[in-house]
């Protein structure tokens, strides 16, 4: 995922600050995206200076003055264009498998607490994004769409189970091997 289509795409919906834009990346399972927030700002200025997205100014009494981003034709054009490319295939490199991959090298004790701790964790990106499935943080301008966006929620909540269930069985193939 490029920053600047996420952006765009959230733009496509509604305008958004540079603030609401990265407590959004923050706060999603969606939006991967793990950079620094100077990059949100710096994508958002040269969206501007593309003129792929218009800039207003809003007053704030006791607060500095929030700039407000909206989509411009030209950006509704670009976002069209990339919604038109081909989808690019999921990511495999899963540096945990790695990891895994030599961790026989661990006493056992320590190999099981390795994937207690993974579990643990998609355990908990599991239940984030189950929470999140209830909000409506995402736009429902028209049924397709929420429909789209549920299917988005349905699989990443798939791909957790999956990884739940996975290491749940590999902790017990492992615990039998000890017995």
């Amino acid at each position: 995922m490029t920053l600047e289509y996420a952006i765009l795409g959230l733009l496509s919906w509604k305008p958004f600050s540079g603030y609401d834009l990265k407590k959004i990346f923050s706060d999603s399972p969606i939006y991967y995206w793990s950079g620094n927030n100077n990059q949100i700002y710096r994508t958002l200025l040269s969206l501007y200076e593309d003129g792929l997205v218009s800039r207003t100014v809003e007053e704030q009494e006791n607060l500095p003055a929030k700039k407000m981003y909206t989509l411009t034709q030209a950006g509704q054009q670009m976002l069209e264009n990339w919604l038109r490319l081909a989808p690019e295939l999921p990511q495999r490199k899963h540096a945990f498998l790695l990891q895994l991959g030599w961790a026989d090298l661990l006493p056992a004790e320590e190999l099981d607490h390795l994937l207690s701790l993974y579990e643990e964790e998609v355990t908990a990106l599991a239940m984030i994004t189950g929470a999140q499935k209830k909000l409506p943080f995402y736009p429902a301008r028209t049924r397709r769409e929420h429909v789209l966006w549920q299917a988005v929620h349905t699989n990443l909540d798939g791909y957790y189970q999956y990884e739940i269930q996975w290491v749940k069985n590999l902790r017990q193939q492992l615990a039998a091997l000890d017995h």
